[in-house]
């Protein structure tokens, strides 16, 4: 190994010298375009998987030193990729279970440590108070207090999407689409799995997506 003294400097080579007992930490590097592996973030099964993750991004759109709010943040994936998409870009992540609070904490102390603050409580009450997003993603606890709530907060020119896989919260997701027009799309997404020796396609649970802008303020 050969450790090169700092340029400008008198010196091209400080040492070359063999170490026998060297050794390092292989790892696995994680780019900052949005959709890292699940495996990437300790969650109980409820994350917002990663095709689903990539998806939500291209509305989102992150942008340097803009704040998203995360709603129903469980492991913190969003908040977490939003982060690390953007220079400067900054997190929200409102949670109501605890336990999932803390992983959420546990996963940004890795991947965005200091970029995301998680925040206790129901999303209806916890919203009051904090800054404006410039983004918005509602992955649970949608309700149409908290949709609209959201939108009221969102800046102008911001963007918002929401995640439902309920029928009650598809009916809600619509009457938002009528109301602030957007985007409303079901996102099915199968993947290979085995039976026996065979593959087969196994579907996920469709997800119904609405994504809107909301209008610059005129005048």
């Amino acid at each position: 190994m050969g450790i090169v003294e700092p340029l400008p400097g008198t010196l091209p080579v400080v040492s070359d010298t063999q170490y026998p007992d060297l050794t390092a930490e292989e790892v696995t590097a994680l780019g900052a375009v949005p959709g890292l592996p699940d495996e990437a973030f300790e969650h109980d099964g409820l994350i917002t998987k990663r095709h689903v993750r990539a998806s939500a991004f291209a509305f989102l759109r992150p942008q340097p030193g803009q704040l998203l709010w995360d709603v129903g943040t469980g492991s913190g994936a969003m908040a977490i990729e939003w982060c690390r998409a953007a220079e400067r870009a900054t997190a929200i992540g409102l949670e109501r279970k605890q336990v999932r609070a803390d992983r959420a904490r546990r996963n940004i102390e890795r991947l965005a440590p200091g970029l995301v603050t998680v925040v206790d409580g129901e999303a209806a009450e916890t919203l009051l108070g904090l800054p404006s997003p410039d983004a918005v993603f509602i992955g649970g606890g949608v309700t149409d207090g908290v949709l609209k709530g959201c939108w009221e907060a969102l800046k102008p020119g911001g963007r918002i999407v929401a995640h439902g896989v309920t029928l009650e919260t598809e009916a809600l997701l619509a009457a938002q689409y009528r109301s602030h027009g957007g985007t409303l799309n079901r996102i099915m997404i199968d993947s290979v799995d085995t039976i026996g020796r065979f593959l087969s396609w196994s579907p996920a649970r469709p997800i119904t997506a609405w994504a809107a802008t909301k209008p610059e303020a005129v005048g």
